[in-house]
């Protein structure tokens, strides 16, 4: 196999890393959102600097395709700050919540790149948050094929 062949061959798995989604939501992000995407941001432009020294082709693909998909996240985030005095569940709102089974959770509405079930934070898109938007405590909200009853919501610090 010759050595221009070869190279081909890399350029064409390199070209395949693909694009990363964005999504067609509103990019809705809170202050700790904003942030993290823009360490992200300082964190990857850091990480090109070492693959470029380096000489690490496919590294450089991925860096600059992670760049380009934080770069355009970071140019269309809205900032969403809840409003203090608000009654009703709203984004970037910490929700409690008691299942019809007794089960209780407790949900912070942030953004779509923000969004980590296990850190108890869910995006504003999902059905859970849509199902909540609007809603006082003491209402019900139906997802997951189960009833809520909204017993509280807050302001994260």
């Amino acid at each position: 196999m010759s050595r221009a062949f070869t190279r081909e061959e890399d350029n064409e798995a390199i070209a395949d890393i693909g694009e990363r989604p964005v999504s067609t939501h509103r990019n809705l992000v809170t202050e700790h959102g904003l942030r993290q995407i823009e360490r992200n941001l300082a964190d990857l432009r850091e990480e090109l600097g070492h693959a470029e020294r380096k000489g690490e082709r496919e590294r450089i693909a991925q860096i600059s395709r992670d760049l380009r998909y934080w770069t355009a996240r970071r140019e269309n985030a809205e900032l969403t700050v809840p409003e203090p005095d608000t009654d009703v569940v709203r984004f970037g709102m910490r929700v409690h919540l008691e299942a019809d089974d007794g089960t209780k959770k407790t949900w912070t509405i942030v953004g779509e790149d923000e969004a980590d079930a296990g850190k108890g934070t869910i995006s504003h898109v999902s059905p859970l948050a849509q199902a909540l938007f609007g809603k006082a405590a003491g209402e019900m909200a139906t997802a997951g094929g189960k009833q809520w009853e909204i017993t509280g919501i807050t302001i994260p610090a």
